[in-house]
């Protein structure tokens, strides 16, 4: 009999897309459904974005460099020096998202069987790439109760072997929304010297910090040949769709590297770097109101979560993602409940079950993450739905 490879055997189900059945089911009874399971923002994507790509004018879609087009690299220089990270077009690496740019600096600077550090929670699919690359997760774990901080250095120490190559850091944070001090980051840069470790870096969230400004691990001082930065158009400006993203780094070699596995997937898309190009002549003020807005969004689905009975959210201070500690038996179960035996108002929930952010087995158990991507409203009528959920709900604990 004809099997699969045991790595398509143990490759994760996304905890974010698996409920989608489901959903789909319960709309076509008429229930609407409020999508809070995945970063999808219902903010517009800038219409002089949009104009670029309907305007533009060739007669042949070609490929373009395997670093993506070159006038693109050459403004992405200009809005990173506004961040006081200092590149040249040679320094960045043009891929089909975020998520190629992980895997090719995973691949370019690890084997199979080599283990990589990352706090957890963490964004789900690390937990894929590193199925896909045959690398080994050595999850470290922060906690509600503590907001989510940087575990202390000596859980990064008890957790190093000789097998190490790096740690993986999204800030903000994916799925908690934590944002990390300076302090933080001086700490990661001591264990990164110290064992010669790489620290891939996702900042794809950037722009959206509540409480204090972001700081890239980019403009960390002596370790530049160290950092691996991966970033990504899709929630900065609202375009998931383009799948546009960017790898990030001085390292000659890794770049090198990195070009190999990029020529080897031809281009990055054509018509989303057009976009993407576009999108750097915002003005500055651009992301002053999406910011505005999307702290509207944190304040009121924090101060709703919090006023449910046996809830627990901490203030996430980026990003647009939080998680919350329900009164339940079993996230995963709650969760398609809402959706399979669940309605108020003809109303449910989508909620995505934290267990599949976590590496470590049992943790998250009774966690959810949220997306505030819609509006006030939106959210105001969704946490109406939990509320009523968690009081109708059969496995419903006492905390």
């Amino acid at each position: 009999m004809l099997s699969i490879s045991h790595r398509g055997q143990i490759m994760p189900t996304s905890p974010i897309r698996k409920l989608v059945p489901f959903a789909e089911a319960a709309q076509k009874k008429g229930i609407h459904v409020f999508h809070l399971n995945i970063g999808q923002p219902d903010i517009e994507t800038p219409k002089q974005t949009l104009d670029a790509v309907r305007n533009s004018n060739f007669k042949i879609l070609e490929y373009s460099h395997s670093a993506g087009n070159e006038s693109y690299r050459k403004k992405l220089t200009g809005y990173y020096a506004k961040s006081a990270i200092h590149i040249t077009t040679d320094e960045i690496i043009i891929t089909t998202g975020a998520s190629e740019a992980i895997l090719f600096g995973l691949m370019a600077c690890m084997d199979p069987g080599d283990e990589i550090i990352i706090p957890e929670p963490f964004y789900a699919n690390y937990n894929a790439f590193a199925v896909e690359v045959g690398v080994v997760v050595r999850p470290i774990t922060s906690t509600i109760d503590k907001s989510f901080a940087l575990p202390p250095i000596a859980e990064f120490e008890k957790a190093i072997t000789p097998k190490t190559k790096g740690i993986l850091i999204c800030n903000p944070n994916n799925p908690t929304g934590y944002l990390y001090s300076k302090e933080e980051m001086e700490i990661l840069k001591q264990i990164i010297l110290k064992h010669n470790l790489y620290l891939f870096c996702d900042e794809a969230y950037r722009e959206f910090c509540y409480e204090g400004s972001h700081t890239s691990f980019m403009t960390l001082k002596g370790v530049e040949n160290h950092i691996v930065l991966m970033d990504s158009i899709s929630k900065r400006y609202s375009a998931c769709g383009g799948r546009i993203g960017a790898l990030i780094t001085k390292n000659k070699e890794v770049l090198n590297s990195v070009m190999k596995f990029a020529q080897a997937r031809l281009s990055p898309p054509g018509f989303a770097q057009i976009l993407g190009e576009a999108a750097v002549d915002l003005p500055d003020n651009y992301f002053d109101e999406t910011k505005a807005e999307y702290k509207k969004r944190r304040d009121t689905i924090v101060k709703r979560l919090n006023s449910i009975p046996g809830v627990f959210c901490p203030n996430p201070g980026g990003a647009f993602y939080t998680i919350a500690r329900l009164p339940i038996d079993d996230s995963e179960t709650f969760c398609q409940w809402l959706l399979e035996s669940f309605s108020y108002n003809k109303q449910t929930v989508m909620l995505a079950p934290a267990g599949g952010f976590y590496s470590t087995p049992g943790l998250g158990k009774n966690e959810v993450r949220l997306a505030y991507v819609l509006n006030v409203n939106a959210i105001n009528s969704a946490m109406d739905c939990l509320e009523k959920a968690l009081e109708e709900y059969p496995g419903k604990v006492a905390i």
